[in-house]
């Protein structure tokens, strides 16, 4: 299966370093990202989390508040102490995620030099390409689970989450080369399987 191929190979990524300073928490419309974010925290991968996330290109059709605020509050459910947790809610895209929570890290003396990021299970490889781009300072590492297709789309994915899965593929190269992004190489298997899901319609959320 053509998304599921898509799928497997964007979720794909290094295994976690251990000792981060932070984890990063990138907002979208999966609830399950902070409750995951939140077992990270409590099992002392870092002493800081923070969500970040206004309202994007999916959520802002769905939700009327922040990303961010919207998981802060599922992290403080799970148990993460308000100390602890910290929230930036201007952020609209991928890029902005890293650079928005640096400004309000900086702001606030923190400078840190490891950090975990927890996102949706498709977007590991973008947000780690982006993140090396954005904020190479740091030293990052994904902690998103390890979902199978299967399990994350128990029903199957819907037409708009295709969509979204072949245009984050071909991000991986757009944005590469408009220097939002590291470099990020696409097998030849990958790209015929984005092709062909192009050819049947699901093309939607291209950069066009």
């Amino acid at each position: 299966m053509d998304v599921k191929t898509i799928y497997d190979f964007l979720r794909d990524a290094p295994e976690p370093a251990a000792g981060a300073e932070m984890i990063l928490v990138l907002g979208s419309h999966d609830r399950r990202v902070p409750g995951y974010a939140a077992e990270l925290y409590l099992s002392g991968s870092a002493p800081l989390l923070v969500c970040t996330g206004g309202l994007g290109r999916i959520t802002q059709n769905i939700w009327t508040e922040p990303e961010a605020k919207i998981f802060g509050r599922i992290c403080l459910d799970h148990g993460v102490p308000e100390k602890a947790l910290l929230l930036e809610c201007h952020a609209s895209n991928t890029g902005e995620n890293f650079t928005f929570t640096r400004s309000l890290l900086e702001n606030r003396g923190i400078q840190p030099k490891s950090g975990l990021i927890v996102c949706k299970p498709y977007m590991n490889r973008r947000t780690l390409a982006t993140g090396q781009k954005q904020w190479p300072e740091v030293r990052w590492s994904i902690g998103t689970p390890d979902i199978p297709f299967e399990e994350y789309f128990p029903g199957g994915p819907t037409g708009q989450e295709v969509s979204i899965m072949v245009g984050d593929l071909f991000r991986l190269e757009t944005y590469a080369q408009r220097g939002y992004q590291v470099p990020v190489e696409i097998p030849n298997y990958v790209r015929r399987a984005g092709e062909r899901l192009i050819k049947a319609g699901f093309d939607r959320q291209l950069v066009r």
